[in-house]
């Protein structure tokens, strides 16, 4: 049996999904329920709580204010939290709000994608564009991309896909082996 855990190291473990508890039973790719005493939940950038499925920031209630975890979740009708990705890896396009990590997850859904990260680059008409880099064995061209845009549109918002793509041989990672999207934001600035 598998246990998942969350939580930061400001605030300790929040969320589980404990195999064999009555209270912290176990649902298959989300982060599990708030623990016992935990008061945790999903708000949008106004500090509204969310609706069921609409992505937010995990919050924590500590004493007289909430306290922000720095990641995005929703919560399903059941009451598990899902993980939608770093709060940082937010970008804002002409007022709409979109997860890098979501648009990755459509991203590698494409047959000919093997890696991907998104990040906002600045842009004067938006304040920030999508821009996907992507690793794939096609080359790159305008019709590739035009194609890689389609996908992600159809998929999507039409409003969530990425308006420039790059292909590159590798991403960079982290030491843990996850993308660096900071080290892709420096690249471009």
């Amino acid at each position: 049996d598998i246990c998942s855990i969350y939580g930061s190291t400001e605030v300790g473990v929040i969320i589980a999904n404990y195999p064999g508890s009555d209270d912290l039973p176990v649902k298959i790719g989300a982060l599990g329920k708030p623990l016992p005493g935990c008061n945790v939940s999903i708000l949008d950038r106004h500090g509204k709580n969310c609706q069921v499925g609409e992505i937010g920031e995990i919050m924590l209630w500590r004493g007289d204010s909430f306290f922000p975890v720095k990641d995005l979740g929703s919560i399903d009708e059941d009451g598990y939290y899902f993980h939608h990705g770093r709060a940082d890896d937010v970008i804002i396009s002409a007022g709409w709000t979109m997860s890098a990590v979501e648009i990755e997850d459509i991203l590698l859904k494409h047959p000919d994608i093997t890696e991907a990260a998104v990040i906002g680059v600045p842009d004067v008409q938006r304040g920030k564009i999508v821009k996907a880099f992507i690793v794939s064995k096609r080359p790159e061209s305008i019709a590739f991309n035009k194609e890689v845009q389609r996908f992600v549109r159809d998929r999507l918002s039409r409003h969530e896909y990425p308006r420039l793509i790059k292909s590159v041989n590798e991403l960079p990672k982290t030491p843990a082996g996850k993308v660096n999207r900071r080290a892709l934001r420096e690249q471009e600035n």
